[in-house]
């Protein structure tokens, strides 16, 4: 195999050109679906608040609510006038007396504080009224009452276009009244992977043959992403099995996802496949792990075509390209930000004194402590790594990290969740 002396590209203008060609593939259906089935889904548009949320000002506290100048002294003592539930609305308060109030009920007129029920006393009723009240502190005026629309005013977007669901998303569209979610329909996305060595698990293993982890991992990415996954299995290292895949593959799908054939050995058929069914660029990303990387378009006919991103056949060095490069191409399309997560700036408790001339991507665990642990052997091979850490450290080209040093640090549920 002849050395491979294609230029490196910048992960920076990598994305770059990623998002760019994205772009005109950006998935234009979109459909109306129940907020409790929206979880992961993509918001299509702003959701606007039906309601000033709280509606009404209400009790944060079980307690009285009072008129606060009814309160001259600690020791005062008022008649109860009214019970106040959450759900049921009161009535407006009767001068010099107290309303008793639970929290979430509804923070009667005329009243302008509540003071909470362990600074107060109740006196059992003589009659058949309702008792009264020692108040033994002073009332401060507005205290633990939640003001109407203090957290949510109507009218006011709470959750932008572009947005993944999470659960406090569905909780928040369902607090202003949203039963129904405007979404990005799901990408379709086919998957498979290349190389006569890979075998599936439970198949007795051939000399030679490893098992297919990257299938089960890049699948499990895409359906954490919302995606809809045609899985292809496993493609002979063959040019007309690869190119009649990519046919299957393109008819139904908005992107393309392969593992394995991106080098420039000559089992690997993913290029002159691409080549002969749409178009295909392959890159060499300066990163580690990971590095070569596939990118173009396969063409269904009729005009129109699927993108296609072909990863390296190494496990962890697919799990990183996915997370950088897959992912971006993901939010692109259904119109969410494409930049990575900002990260943390976290203490490192390990040494890397040999760092390399492309930008690293180390696997690191949180410590108790509150720093960061290296996990020991970095290869691309070792997936156990990406199962150990809890996230990657985004080390600079050329960048030593000394023990102490502050790196940036991606925690990898944000990035699988992005």
């Amino acid at each position: 195999m002849n050395a491979d002396t294609r230029p490196l590209l910048s992960l920076d203008e990598a994305l770059a050109r990623l998002e760019t060609g994205a772009a005109p593939h950006a998935i234009p259906q979109t459909e109306s679906v129940p907020t409790f089935d929206a979880l992961g889904r993509v918001l299509a548009a702003e959701v606007l608040s039906a309601l000033d949320v709280p509606p009404a000002d209400n009790s944060s506290m079980d307690g009285y609510a009072v008129h606060a100048a009814d309160v001259p002294a600690a020791g005062t003592v008022l008649p109860v006038s009214q019970r106040i539930p959450a759900g049921a609305p009161g009535h407006p308060l009767q001068p010099g007396t107290a309303a008793r109030i639970f929290t979430g009920g509804q923070v009667p007129a005329g009243a302008d504080a509540v003071v909470m029920q362990e600074q107060c006393e109740p006196i059992p009723a003589t009659d058949a009224g309702m008792g009264g009240v020692r108040i033994d502190v002073l009332p401060q005026h507005g205290a633990w009452i939640r003001r109407r629309g203090e957290d949510v005013r109507l009218g006011a977007a709470v959750l932008h276009r572009g947005a993944r669901l999470t659960p406090q998303a569905l909780g928040l569209a369902a607090s202003v009244g949203a039963a129904l979610l405007p979404v990005v329909r799901r990408p379709r996305v086919a998957l498979f992977s290349t190389g006569d060595e890979l075998m599936m698990p439970g198949e007795p293993l051939r000399p030679g043959a490893i098992y297919n982890s990257n299938r089960y991992t890049l699948r499990g990415l895409l359906q954490a992403a919302g995606c809809e996954v045609s899985d292809l299995g496993i493609v002979p290292d063959r040019l007309d099995a690869t190119r009649s895949a990519l046919r299957a593959a393109a008819a139904a799908n908005d992107l393309i996802v392969t593992s394995g054939g991106v080098s420039v050995g000559e089992e690997d058929h993913l290029k002159p496949a691409a080549m002969a069914e749409g178009r295909l660029e392959q890159w060499q990303i300066a990163i580690k792990p990971g590095k070569p990387l596939a990118f173009g378009e396969i063409g269904r006919g009729d005009g129109s075509a699927a993108l296609l991103l072909g990863l390296p056949g190494n496990p962890v060095s697919s799990f990183v390209t996915y997370l950088l490069c897959v992912a971006t191409v993901l939010r692109v399309m259904q119109g969410a930000p494409a930049a990575l997560p900002a990260g943390l700036n976290m203490r490192a408790d390990f040494d890397w004194p040999r760092p390399d001339r492309r930008r690293e991507f180390l696997r690191v665990q949180l410590n108790r402590d509150g720093g960061l642990d290296l996990y020991p052997n970095q290869s691309s091979g070792v997936l156990t790594s990406a199962v150990w850490a809890d996230g990657l450290v985004d080390n600079p080209p050329g960048h030593a990290i000394r023990r102490g040093d502050v790196v940036r640090f991606l925690p990898l549920a944000e990035l699988i969740s992005r």
